[in-house]
């Protein structure tokens, strides 16, 4: 159906980040197709857990599985939104979600004022005028940390049923920021994770009990014993993608989570991060709390290796 209506069309689940942006003329559009039909089971199985597209975010948060062994998934499912949001949102649409930025998150009137932007009926990035591109920053909690986890994403369109590693589902756009066809529905997410995996997300947010992230860390460390032996470290919300820090899982293989450690290590993780004046609060402090954000998500598993230890 997608396919035959064509760019006046939109897919619908929770509608939590839709919904709105129709209402400020972000979208225009003359269909929604309603996604009611998607599954909402959590199936566990011996080495992953493949959550439906369908699931909201709060039956995730709340999963006993996913807390047991992908206890960073259900963190950043529980830390988006509100609890009234959370109960109709869904995975798939937070996979999805749209890139935010504050010239482009606003009523059609206050954008008309202050003179439209690239993404949205503008032919120039407010926030970086002399660039080409838009610079709208990703805003899902789950997409890092699903990243992190090694997660594959089960796309479903015209052409039938194809799986792609959850980071492969992303660009580097704030307009073009997803690599799947406009007809394709995110129907599954598949995470996967040895046994020894330990994971958190820490989020940065003005108000701890609705917005957005303004930063964020999703980190998955596999350890040997006392030393890591893999590490995925993903930050939210510092670029139009989930940004790897690939120099700072490096530093980190074959060592202890000591504090040391941890503190080097979120500071090379904060040297790929770049944002922009085109989210709440200052960009440069943003930056600096980069570095906090990785911090406090790698103590939070090194906290979780002492509690087995116990």
């Amino acid at each position: 159906m997608a396919a035959d209506l064509g760019p006046r069309a939109m897919f619908v689940a929770g509608g939590t980040d839709l919904f709105p942006k129709l209402k400020r003329r972000q979208f225009e559009i003359d269909t929604l197709i309603g996604l009611d039909f998607l599954s909402r089971s959590v199936r566990n199985g011996s080495d992953d857990c493949v959550i439906e597209a369908g699931v909201t975010l709060a039956a995730a948060a709340r999963d006993e599985h996913l807390n047991s062994r992908f206890a960073g998934y259900a963190q950043a499912a529980g830390l988006v939104s509100s609890p009234p949001l959370r109960n109709a949102g869904t995975i798939g649409g937070n996979l999805c979600v749209d890139t935010r930025c504050n010239y482009y998150d606003m009523t059609y009137e206050w954008r008309k004022a202050a003179g439209f932007c690239i993404k949205k009926d503008g032919d120039i990035c407010l926030v970086a005028p002399s660039s080409p591109r838009c610079w709208a920053v990703s805003s899902s909690d789950t997409a890092p940390m699903a990243i992190a986890l090694d997660g594959m994403v089960v796309l479903s369109g015209p052409d039938g049923e194809r799986e792609l590693p959850v980071g492969a589902l992303y660009r580097d756009d704030g307009i073009q920021y997803m690599a799947k066809q406009p007809s394709e529905v995110v129907t599954a997410l598949r995470l996967r994770a040895a046994p020894e995996t330990r994971s958190a997300y820490v989020k940065l947010r003005r108000r701890g009990s609705i917005d957005f992230p303004i930063a964020g860390a999703a980190v998955a460390v596999v350890l040997d014993g006392d030393e890591v032996r893999g590490c995925r470290i993903v930050l939210s919300a510092v670029a139009s993608h989930p940004l790897q820090a690939s120099a700072a899982e490096e530093f980190l293989k074959g060592r202890r989570l000591e504090p040391e450690a941890i503190r080097e290590a979120a500071e090379l993780a904060a040297k790929p991060a770049k944002p922009l004046d085109n989210a709440d609060l200052s960009h440069f402090w943003r930056k600096r709390m980069v570095r906090v954000v990785v911090e406090q998500a790698l103590e939070q598993v090194s906290d979780q290796r002492a509690g087995l230890d116990d």
